[in-house]
């Protein structure tokens, strides 16, 4: 199997992501999702108006980053930390939105994915968390992750989107999983 040439392109938000997680600051987390938003724009340029779906894809990138700004400059504001992660959930809902525009819920994963999740839920978050908003919203988040990636295991596409995709949503909830770990619990 060979890499076609457009997937060559994602060394761009690969470089940028490498920087970010070394703490060189917004600029780098912000250019991750905004390069890949800006890929996709470049490649289906001429394809837009008969794939509107692709913005779904397109605006989560974009929440993405505004989420990133939210996390990155909360301080200790409860709120700026619960806008963030709203705003990350939006990001799925255009996740999810776009893998059901283009397939099914994938049902049996979904359940043995949500079944794992919602031990880690209540294992290792619920005892963590002491504020019910935050808790709830958590809860969500968790809930709309888990269906984007069930919804992405079910996209009807060809192989190498089906999978591309599906790979792109499970890093960003292993990803979110981390933070979950490094915000909420002593790991």
């Amino acid at each position: 199997m060979t890499i076609k040439k457009p997937y060559l392109l994602l060394i761009l938000p690969l470089l940028l992501a490498v920087f970010a997680v070394a703490g060189y600051g917004f600029f780098f987390k912000a250019a991750v999702p905004g390069s890949c938003a800006i890929i996709l724009v470049l490649l289906l340029r001429k394809h837009l108006k008969a794939m509107p779906d692709i913005w779904f894809v397109i605006a989560a990138f974009l929440f993405s980053i505004a989420g990133d700004w939210f996390l990155s400059n909360k301080g200790d504001s409860f709120m700026m930390f619960s806008a963030g992660i709203g705003l990350y959930l939006f990001a799925h809902v255009g996740y999810l939105w776009f893998a059901l525009r283009n397939g099914r819920m994938a049902k049996l994963f979904t359940v043995v994915l949500l079944t794992g999740y919602l031990l880690f839920f209540f294992v290792k978050l619920y005892p963590a968390l002491d504020d019910t908003i935050l808790l709830v919203t958590v809860l969500l988040y968790l809930l709309i992750s888990c269906f984007s990636l069930g919804a992405a295991f079910g996209i009807k596409l060809a192989p190498i989107v089906k999978w591309s995709y599906f790979a792109g949503v499970t890093l960003v909830l292993l990803s979110d999983t981390i933070i979950a770990l490094n915000e909420f619990t002593s790991y």
